[in-house]
């Protein structure tokens, strides 16, 4: 292929991630002819290979937001899906840990906003809870029985197979350089591999971190649809051998991000992380020196710790719409009703409860398609 060469295609969804390749196999299945564009070499290289894999509950999101809606129906359709197609999961349950009376006061608030987005959690005072988990110390947590865990590269693979058995096609090392929309259609200039140009009636913008800087080159796009984006890294330490918990557990949030937390992955190797630091640029280093930090948080509520056995494990960029102190933001996934261009979908913002809500996102990314 030449980079004079020009195709017209149906349907492009930029980005095979989770999100990205849940969007693509919707469509599909929907009767479209879709490709989805990859500049990496492999499929869920990005945020979707970078996280806890976490099954969100739906706890902490404001009522009525798009993270609240979406994650408490992304989770029951994730479960479905994974029971219906095989894909690695385990309903483990999360507890939610306040080691400070300041804390304590926290929890009803927490319960009560999760009961608003319809996720029942049970407040347990601490005597109780050690009898449960006898080596914690805490004051009090509250137990959310529909938290889980998912073998993320498992459920891409299985949205990948059922894009492809519906017609759909993944082409990698294939970055969009510029996207010009105009007149009802959108022209994507492809560098990579096989240099060229697509011309597409519908474009769904799910690059993860590059979603704001491909709309920001994006002609004919209002000014105001091209969002400012932050970098909150946050770093994973695994913990080797042997440990008591068969469960998540999480301190009481903190500013940017849900506390350093103890996650466990389906062969039940514990791992703590994310912590929060503010980057400029993508950089996925571990500092080992953040083993003292990591330690002492985990300590306040696990005093048996033992930090010998605290190894530095990856980290992964979650993409903010609001820098350190700007509170909660909303998914951004704006259609035509926003922007006013037929046939383009832009997702912006799309971090954690993403990959828990990505069959919702999809449909209703179809909707707004619609």
């Amino acid at each position: 292929m030449t980079e004079a060469d020009t195709l017209e295609v149906q349907t492009v969804v930029i980005g095979a991630g989770a999100v990205g390749l849940a969007i693509a196999r919707e469509l599909a299945m929907a009767g479209r002819d879709v490709i989805v564009l990859e500049s990496g070499s492999r499929f869920g290289e990005g945020i979707s290979s970078r996280n806890s894999e976490v099954i969100h509950a739906g706890i902490y999101y404001p009522e009525g937001s798009l993270k609240a809606q979406l994650c408490v129906a992304g989770r029951k359709k994730l479960y479905d899906y994974c029971i219906s197609r095989k894909v690695g999961h385990r309903k483990c349950g999360k507890w939610i840990v306040a080691t400070s009376v300041a804390q304590q006061t926290r929890l009803a608030r927490i319960q009560a906003g999760a009961e608003s987005n319809g996720v029942s959690l049970e407040l347990v005072d601490g005597a109780d809870v050690r009898a449960r988990v006898p080596d914690i110390r805490v004051k009090a947590a509250l137990w959310s029985p529909e938290t889980g865990i998912i073998d993320s590269h498992g459920l891409m693979l299985s949205l990948l197979g059922e894009l492809e058995d519906h017609g759909g096609q993944l082409a990698l090392r294939a970055p969009v350089l510029s996207a010009v929309s105009e007149s009802g259609r959108h022209r994507l200039t492809l560098g990579g591999d096989s240099p060229c140009t697509l011309v597409a009636t519908e474009v769904v913008n799910a690059a993860g971190l590059g979603a704001p800087a491909l709309a920001a080159k994006w002609q004919g796009l209002p000014d105001s649809q091209r969002p400012a984006q932050w970098l909150a890294r946050g770093v994973y330490f695994s913990y080797s051998g042997h440990h008591p918990f068969d469960s998540l557990i999480y301190p009481v949030p903190e500013a940017g991000g849900l506390g350093v937390h103890l996650t466990l992955d389906l062969a039940g190797q514990a791992r703590f992380g994310p912590d929060v630091e503010w980057v400029d640029s993508e950089d996925y280093t571990v500092d080992p020196q953040r083993v003292h930090r990591f330690s002492e948080g985990i300590r306040q509520w696990w005093p048996g710790l033992d930090a010998s056995r605290l190894q530095p494990a990856y980290a992964g960029i979650r993409p903010k719409l609001r820098g350190p102190d700007g509170g909660f933001f909303d998914f951004r996934i704006d259609g035509p009703g926003e922007h006013g261009i037929p046939g383009l979908v832009n997702l912006f913002g799309i971090e954690s409860p993403g990959l828990t809500s990505s069959l919702a996102i999809a449909e209703l990314v179809r909707a707004r398609l619609a």
